[in-house]
């Protein structure tokens, strides 16, 4: 027999779950209680949760109805709750950085499905006017970068072998606050996608120290809980020209192509290794 304290608990959660529909899609915050029977689907907490399902949500729901089956939107609530739920690998579906992906696939077994078409080069610059002419002189000298595990931090620092002899991190978040620290002196240099330094040094101010090989978007990823048919019909239905409505606001955000692409876990071999030094990846 259920007591009155544990009736007043199961009755709203029976409630919303009877709620929702097949194709119905949730943000649920990761400190209430799981949705057993739904597939989750999380992407990092780059914005607010209310952006956050602004951005995701249409695509999700796009999902849902493509493979019959609730997909739910977990939010995490900071790096360190993604960082650790991805790890332990809570998320049946995720979208995010080559890196992470990367990790996904060698650690995890996920499949990558589908990604963004274009490829991105990371660079690091200083003004034209600094006498610095290699990264090696960056050592000690102030750099402006979004924090790590950010894909252009990792890719800078992964620059310095010598975890004593590094430049000194200014943590600065968004590209334009990056350019800005460099450009008004108060960092020495810092690191961009090389598509984000065209579209903001408009005057050509700044000089290239180093240039990154081309690395495949960010991409969708499947964990082993998600059958190869519903796999094959997501690839179906991101690459499809019905998902153009539904994925305009992760593109937009995104900047990394025009439209999502078959996906192959070769072309992220390797790129996990960026994450060796953060904590928690590989410890």
């Amino acid at each position: 027999m259920l007591d009155g304290k544990s009736l007043t608990l199961l009755i709203p959660a029976l409630l919303f779950c009877g709620a929702l529909g097949a194709a119905d899609v949730k943000a649920v915050n990761p400190s209430k209680f799981e949705l057993t029977d739904a597939l989750i689907f999380a992407a990092p907490p780059r914005e607010s949760a209310e952006e956050a399902v602004r951005i995701y949500q249409p695509m999700v729901e796009y999902l849902s109805k493509a493979i019959g089956k609730r997909i739910v939107f977990k939010y995490p609530r900071t790096w360190g709750v993604y960082r650790t739920e991805m790890i332990n690998d809570r998320y049946d579906l995720v979208f995010d950085g080559p890196h992470f992906i990367s990790y996904r696939v060698e650690k995890l077994g996920h499949n990558v499905l589908a990604k963004l078409s274009d490829t991105r080069e990371f660079v690091v610059v200083t003004r034209k006017d600094e006498k610095v002419q290699t990264t090696a002189d960056l050592v000690g000298r102030t750099f402006c970068v979004q924090p790590p595990p950010n894909l252009a931090a990792l890719i800078a620092l992964s620059q310095f072998d010598d975890a004593r002899r590094q430049p000194v991190l200014v943590p600065t978040k968004g590209w334009d606050k990056v350019y800005n620290g460099i450009l008004s002196g108060r960092c020495v240099a810092g690191v961009f996608p090389e598509s984000n330094l065209q579209a903001i040094d408009k005057e050509r101010v700044m000089k290239v120290l180093y240039k990154s090989p081309a690395m495949p978007e960010q991409a969708l990823s499947a964990s082993p809980r998600v059958s190869a048919a519903d796999q094959a019909k997501i690839i179906a239905a991101m690459t499809a020209a019905e998902s153009a409505a539904p994925t305009e606001r992760v593109r937009a955000t995104a900047k990394g192509g025009e439209r999502f692409v078959r996906a192959d876990n070769k072309e992220y071999t390797g790129i996990a290794s960026l994450l060796k030094k953060q904590w928690g990846f590989y410890d």
